[in-house]
């Protein structure tokens, strides 16, 4: 677990720098840095959040109340993946793409702001999950990662968290919507659109950790391991299936192997983990 020692440091770190924009999701890993960076700069400290068809309106509504807990200045800014065409494409380095943009739009607005640090919540966890493509954008643009920088992980981040009292300190990992879209299907505003009122409803269960992928035309639900017996429940299935197939899918299931992170991303740059069945013949029997 972090020390008081290692706090201090990370603090001191951002101390040094003359100001700086934090890229404020108002996840659990950014709002940790927002809130040492308002500790070490005060006014000299920005959060700054990208709005865009990717991000739920309950992930703004959050990102907004947790910089108000923090007392930090917020900035929300606007732009569109769907500007371009190789993220639209879906391929293996969708979140390469996206965060080159995300963050591109991070450093116009630090200028803008005359700012000269920008800042993110990558962790010392995140490097050794799996297909992190986002991570190269990172490294490409030289965002500063105050929680990797001083070895901080997960588990440090949520306490760092609970020592500030913060709303967000155990709230589940949450990614862009198209994360729930499987790699080589097209990205569009309608596929994002259903997928975000789908885990509204979903949300709206009490459901806390879960997923809908979209596999177009088919949606997949994962919740996490412990709430698949409230999944399993006969009010619930109905209502799901009426609700998902009023948004426009043509299947509605449940993966029995409950939530999984990246399980539509691919294994390999060119091969997706979860298999478009569409794109397939299988045999139905007679």
């Amino acid at each position: 677990m972090h020390s008081a020692e290692t706090v201090a440091a990370a603090r001191e770190s951002l101390a040094s720098r003359d100001s700086v924009l934090v890229a404020f999701s108002g996840g659990v890993d950014s709002s940790v840095v927002a809130a040492l960076a308002h500790d070490a700069l005060g006014d000299r400290a920005v959060a700054c959040t990208a709005k865009s068809e990717t991000l739920p309106r309950e992930e703004l509504a959050d990102a907004i109340a947790v910089a108000e807990e923090i007392g930090i200045r917020h900035e929300i800014v606007e732009f569109s993946e769907l500007d371009n065409p190789a993220f639209v494409e879906n391929d293996g380095e969708r979140c390469y793409h996206c965060r080159t943009m995300r963050l591109s739009k991070m450093y116009e607005t630090a200028r803008e702001l005359d700012i000269e640090t920008v800042c993110d919540g990558t962790n010392a966890s995140d490097p050794g999950e799996g297909h992190r493509p986002g991570l190269r954008a990172v490294a490409e643009l030289e965002v500063y990662s105050p929680l990797l920088e001083h070895d901080i992980d997960k588990a440090d981040v949520r306490s760092i968290a609970e020592s500030y009292d913060l709303s967000v300190a155990d709230k589940p990992a949450m990614a862009c919507l198209s994360s729930r879209i499987p790699t080589g299907i097209e990205v569009t505003e309608s596929r994002l659109s259903r997928i975000e009122r789908a885990e509204s409803f979903v949300r709206n269960w009490g459901f806390e950790q879960f997923r809908v992928r979209d596999h177009d035309g088919l949606a997949r639900i994962e919740v996490g391991r412990v709430e698949l017996e409230t999944a399993l429940d006969p009010s619930f299935v109905a209502a799901a299936r009426e609700k998902l197939t009023e948004l426009g899918f043509e299947h509605v299931t449940l993966d029995l192997g409950g939530y999984q992170t990246g399980s539509v991303s691919p294994a390999t740059d060119s091969e997706p983990v979860v298999e478009n069945v569409f794109d397939a013949e299988y045999p139905t029997g007679e």
